[in-house]
């Protein structure tokens, strides 16, 4: 079962790698391919930071920070996601966006990020699929927390 969750993560990052392989190769950077109008976008950016480029340049400290989530992710994975899919699956696309970002850090010393989204005159923050797959997954995992909160309490009380 606990294969599962590590296929998910691996689907993710090869995805996740391709698509910022694809950009690389065929973008310069600041290109950007409207691809739906006034909302989706293809643009080639790099932060080296953060969402919304919070702590920039501080590369260092998303080494040391990744490594200790990727280890967290296994280690929770081993331990607790037997038998339980969505909690597998969440902790299986925050893997999979962790290491993905960590391979762009690692190796490019910044993250690709190509997805731009526009809400009118809003611009939404860069990102990829890596960060997309980790926001899925901690909602997932936000979820799955409620609905065994809930599971709880029911067996408590029944």
């Amino acid at each position: 079962m606990f294969i599962l969750y590590y296929a998910v993560a691996l689907v993710i990052v090869g995805i996740d790698q391709l698509a910022k392989w694809l950009v690389l190769k065929r973008m310069y950077l600041g290109e950007s391919i409207e691809v739906i109008p006034d909302f989706f976008f293809i643009t080639s950016t790099r932060n080296t930071g953060a969402a919304f480029s919070i702590l920039e340049g501080k590369m260092w400290l998303f080494y040391v920070i990744t490594v200790i989530v990727i280890a967290a992710i296994i280690y929770y994975i081993q331990k607790y996601a037997k038998g339980k899919n969505l909690l597998g699956i969440s902790l299986g696309l925050i893997l999979g966006g962790a290491c993905g970002n960590f391979i762009d850090r690692l190796f490019r010393g910044e993250v690709v990020d190509f997805v731009h989204l526009r809400f009118g005159s809003y611009d939404f923050a860069v990102f990829n699929v890596a960060d997309s797959s980790l926001t899925i997954g901690v909602v997932l995992l936000f979820i799955f927390m409620l609905l065994d909160e809930r599971k709880m309490k029911e067996k408590k009380h029944g």
